[in-house]
């Protein structure tokens, strides 16, 4: 059975790991000091070890996103996955300032309910900003950090610059199209053939979710996340491992060397015959990779 709180298309999912993922998702409502009600988040939870690991989604996604590289994990490790503030399923209160602080703040009350000790730290695309932002906030809760194909060199909202009346909607409308969020997916994979339907309604069935317009335009209004500089990248104190698909056709490659050079005690790994989406283009080696880092 599938959790009641998501939309009804999740009965067209047709992979096993997907929909073994949508039928573990879990909710809990997790005080912050952003508003005073509660928000209702969703989130993974299997397994168990005494150092826990944490997935960070990219950006316009979800814990779904893991459905390939969370099942490979958990066996060995307890494996946690989070829908950030206005991102996935979780709870889109009205009146929040839908920004990088409100997400780091958020993400940390929900590290301090549920997981509180320190933690393996995993973000892919714009979940690497997110992780190296939070990393650099709260170190003592990072025992060490991975890096996916990781955004952060050119900042995050591209699509700020249309966020504008009465553009804001249309813009936030256009992501939503299937033939855009095709497209976009055709290009995150280095074999456009791997792209499935089952793979597409992954993508977009956080798009149903409550109040997901008002929160998508609220954070590229905002401007997102800021390019990283050398000198906060060179704060970062962990071991931090460095996955790149050697045909990422939506950040490139060159970022990957940069993140390299500027991150103290890291290692770069790249992923061959591979794209933007290492964890599901090639999840196997993937979590070969972070599994390794993490026993290390």
């Amino acid at each position: 059975m599938f959790p009641s709180f998501l939309p009804i298309a999740v009965r067209q999912l047709t992979e096993p790991a997907s929909i073994a993922l949508a039928q573990s998702i879990q909710t809990r409502a997790i005080a912050t000091p952003l508003i005073q009600q509660p928000i209702t988040t969703t989130y993974l939870n299997q397994g168990s070890s005494e150092t826990p690991i944490l997935l960070i989604h990219g950006f316009d996604s979800s814990v779904l996103e893991f459905r390939r590289l969370f099942p490979l994990l958990a066996p060995v490790y307890q494996t946690w996955a989070v829908d950030l503030l206005g991102f996935g399923f979780t709870q889109r209160p009205l009146g929040i300032a839908y920004n990088t602080e409100a997400i780091k703040t958020h993400l940390y009350y929900f590290w301090k309910t549920l997981i509180n000790r320190p933690v393996i730290l995993v973000g892919a695309s714009m979940g690497g900003t997110t992780a190296i932002d939070f990393t650099l906030t709260y170190p003592e809760v990072v025992q060490k950090l991975i890096l996916i194909d990781s955004a952060g060199w050119k900042g995050t909202s591209p699509l700020s610059r249309l966020i504008f009346p009465p553009l804001d909607y249309l813009a936030a409308e256009f992501l939503r199209r299937s033939q855009v969020r095709l497209s976009i997916s055709r290009t995150a994979y280095k074999d456009p053939g791997l792209v499935s339907a089952d793979g597409l309604i992954c993508t977009s069935l956080h798009l149903q979710a409550p109040n997901w317009h008002q929160a998508l335009i609220a954070f590229t209004k905002s401007g997102g996340y800021n390019p990283l500089r050398k000198q906060e990248l060179s704060q970062i104190r962990q071991p931090t491992l460095i996955l790149w698909g050697d045909g990422d056709k939506i950040l490139g490659t060159r970022d990957a060397e940069k993140f390299q050079r500027a991150i103290p005690h890291s290692k770069l790994i790249w992923i061959e015959d591979c794209g933007h989406i290492p964890h599901l283009e090639q999840p196997q080696i993937t979590a070969g990779h972070i599994l390794e880092w993490a026993m290390g």
